[in-house]
């Protein structure tokens, strides 16, 4: 095992086993080579691991990925731990931030299309789950991708199973653009 001398800040399990899991898609033992994918609970969390893990701590190269909708919190966070971002998501970038629009699986749905997701829930036999939770008042003017969102973040463990499962699925499809930088900025 390498010396940690990265660390890949994510806000929880399912991020990190997304990231663990395109590493290895690539032959990539993220240990090996000296990086580590912290999921930190929360983009809440991230001034106290920017402390703990950078500059000032550490000091461990960061890289991350973020919620749009948490964005204030990562750059409040990288701020109050030493890390002072140029303005907007360009300047978080350039500190190896990246911004998911909603959220990873978003992103990853997104990239896959709903046919491909509704194959990959079929093949973990939750279809019948996913179409029960399809049929509820409040999904069924819903579009397939809002449902299959909605799906990935219900049931215990399913979010972090399927953060996996999406990833291998890819295939030779690229994966969302986030995920593949912050790999990349935690490999270079």
């Amino acid at each position: 095992m390498g010396e940690r001398r990265v660390a890949v800040l994510v806000e929880g399990e399912s991020d990190r086993v997304a990231v663990l899991a395109l590493a290895a898609r690539r032959g990539v033992v993220l240990p090996d080579r000296g990086v580590e994918v912290v999921a930190m609970g929360g983009a809440t969390n991230v001034a106290r691991h920017v402390a703990e893990l950078g500059p000032h701590g550490l000091g461990l190269r960061l890289t991350g990925l973020y919620d749009a909708a948490e964005e204030r919190f990562v750059r409040g966070g990288l701020e109050r731990g030493g890390l002072v971002p140029s303005p907007g998501r360009e300047g978080l970038a350039e500190l190896g931030f990246h911004c998911c629009e909603r959220d990873l699986e978003d992103e990853l749905i997104r990239v896959l299309g709903v046919p491909a997701v509704l194959a990959v829930v079929e093949a973990q036999g939750d279809l019948a789950h996913l179409r029960g939770l399809q049929q509820q008042p409040a999904q069924r003017d819903r579009r397939p991708e809002e449902q299959l969102h909605r799906f990935l973040g219900s049931g215990s463990g399913r979010k972090v199973r399927y953060g996996r499962l999406l990833v291998e699925a890819l295939g030779d499809t690229p994966a969302p653009t986030p995920l593949e930088r912050v790999l990349a900025d935690a490999l270079s």
